[in-house]
């Protein structure tokens, strides 16, 4: 049983000013000495960044679809354990999940499995009256779901608040807050969202600690408090990544990419290969020069490297390193930013020439939950093992030849590569609904080779 203090910040659509919010009041809540446990609906992994910079803590991502419904409960007490409150930032609008047609994924689901009140942030811009509409409206959309109070966001002035409160003042829910149009407090984004917090250090420690100033002074905190500490127990066993004793394998060291360039990563991927025995060490393919000794696998998650093309391509050692490493068959998973490094080009830059194929960015966005099966054993899946994943990318790969596909897409077809150890694909997934392929990982690695 979970007795945690637990808040969810929702918007009524994205772009609404959820982040704002939420990664503002969760450095509010820190700077009271509060220990807070952060969470992100959906996928996403830039807002966690900025999340695990306002509390200190992992950002770590609730994901319906990724993990199934059963295990958001068990996810989050394993997240918030030793926590003082959780704050829980929404994905998209309140409503919105995998379709159109059911709640699957959607904040409102995931604030649902956890019990957990919502807080709705509303863009007060251009409107007055209108924004009692609209908060009826999602009110009382699900009777089932308690939205139990709103921010205001946008405010223009003095007037319009008085005019925003007098509005949603007949449907009893109370405003937390009132932030007014400041561009002091703005992220700076790019085609995939926010610029993630590990390539904006400085600049994001500065624009974390100015929201949460701004959230201090405009939300009513105690009454925050008191909203999360009115979610009831919620009866769940915290999820744990240790693998059963036939399931690890001990010995086994996995370099895992990590600085600017390679920042998309679920902490529970971690710590499912830690749960196994291994032992990770993060290493910086723009700067150091080669593996980290005595590394067994590698895994290149996701991230930007397509602004950090320059610096990759620069780094012959590392390329070389990646290439022999791979080329000796030792068991290599990259996921979507991996994939493109892998690549022998990216828009005209050599990169480590692993895989026959050649990347490039386009003006088309591929975005979508995405159901697979391996298409044939690799180091990371055995065929047909069924896995949930989601693409997210403005890039496309140009493969040669008689190249094997990684996975086989539901309604899509196949995609992603297989060759020798190497795994890569667009995919992102969520080892916490499939322990058994970080495990295989391992196992594969203990088989292989001697250490590079």
């Amino acid at each position: 049983m979970v007795g945690t203090p637990r808040i969810v910040v929702a918007g009524t659509h994205s772009g609404v000013g959820k982040t704002t919010v939420a990664s503002g009041l969760m450095a509010a809540l820190a700077s009271r000495g509060l220990r807070v446990a952060p969470f992100k609906v959906g996928p996403d992994f830039i807002d966690p960044s900025y999340h695990a910079l306002a509390t200190g803590r992992p950002g770590r991502n609730l994901d319906a679809f990724l993990s199934g419904p059963d295990l958001i409960g068990p996810l989050f007490a394993h997240g918030a354990r030793g926590a003082d409150v959780a704050v829980i930032e929404g994905v998209m609008g309140l409503f919105d999940g995998k379709s159109g047609g059911g709640e699957l994924a959607s904040t409102a689901h995931v604030a649902k499995l956890l019990g957990a009140p919502v807080v709705l942030v509303v863009d007060g811009s251009a409107m007055a009256r209108s924004a009692a509409a609209m908060v009826h409206g999602y009110r009382t959309f699900d009777p089932e779901l308690n939205v139990a109070g709103v921010v205001l966001n946008r405010v223009g002035s003095a007037t319009h608040e008085k005019m925003l409160r007098e509005a949603l003042t007949p449907l009893g829910i109370p405003v937390l807050g009132v932030l007014r149009r400041d561009a002091a407090v703005s992220t700076p984004d790019r085609h995939l969202g926010l610029v993630p917090a590990a390539e904006r250090r400085h600049e994001a420690r500065e624009s974390i600690d100015a929201l949460g100033a701004v959230v201090t002074r405009s939300l009513d905190l105690d009454a925050v408090m008191r909203l999360g500490s009115s979610a009831g127990p919620l009866h769940a066993e915290p999820w744990s990544p240790e693998a059963p004793e036939e399931g690890r394998t001990p010995g086994v060291r996995v370099a895992v990419a990590a600085g600017p360039s390679f920042s998309f990563l679920y902490e529970e991927n971690v710590e499912l290969m830690q749960g196994a025995g291994a032992e990770v060490i993060p290493f910086d393919p723009t700067s150091d020069e080669d593996l980290p000794e005595g590394t067994d696998a590698l895994y290149l998650g996701g991230g930007f490297p397509e602004a950090y093309a320059d610096a990759l391509s620069a780094n012959e050692p590392m390329k070389a390193g990646v290439a022999r490493f791979a080329v000796g068959g030792r068991p290599v998973v990259a996921e979507c930013g991996g994939l493109l490094y892998l690549s022998r080009e990216l828009d005209g830059r050599p990169m480590c020439g692993v895989l026959d194929v050649s990347a490039r960015m386009t003006g088309r966005l591929t975005l979508g939950y995405r159901e697979a099966r391996a298409a044939h054993d690799s180091s990371l899946a055995r065929e047909n093992a069924p896995v949930r994943g989601h693409e997210f990318h403005y890039s496309a790969v140009e493969p040669g030849a008689g190249e094997t596909p990684a996975w086989s897409l539901a309604g899509r077809g196949v995609e992603g590569f297989v060759s020798g150890g190497v795994h890569a694909s667009y995919l992102h997934t969520h080892w916490a609904a499939a322990p058994g392929l970080p495990r295989r990982l391992l196992r594969t690695a203990k088989r292989t080779g001697v250490r590079v």
